[in-house]
């Protein structure tokens, strides 16, 4: 009864051996894994750039005030455009 089991258990990790050696060839050695790399770094700049102010900088997501329209707008911006200057 056990080597049925043990047989069953290295069953299981053969496949997913072979599961785990098709995914890290098809990302490293295929266009797909070239596209899935670039569409990464794509969405992690534009996370950055959403979280940047062109006037104050970078911004923590927190942060940010949400308009009505669904924009985010720096904190710092908003207290401007809301109370004028700050000094």
């Amino acid at each position: 009864m056990s080597a049925i089991l043990l047989e069953s258990v290295l069953f299981t990790v053969l496949i997913a051996l072979v599961a785990a050696a098709v995914a890290v060839g098809l990302q490293e050695f295929t266009p797909l894994g070239l596209w899935l790399k670039q569409r990464r770094n794509r969405d992690r700049i534009d996370r950055e750039v959403a979280l940047t102010c062109g006037v104050h900088g970078p911004q923590r997501a927190h942060e940010l005030v949400r308009l009505r329209d669904g924009s985010t707008m720096c904190p710092l911006c908003y207290q401007e455009t809301v109370h004028g200057l700050i000094s």
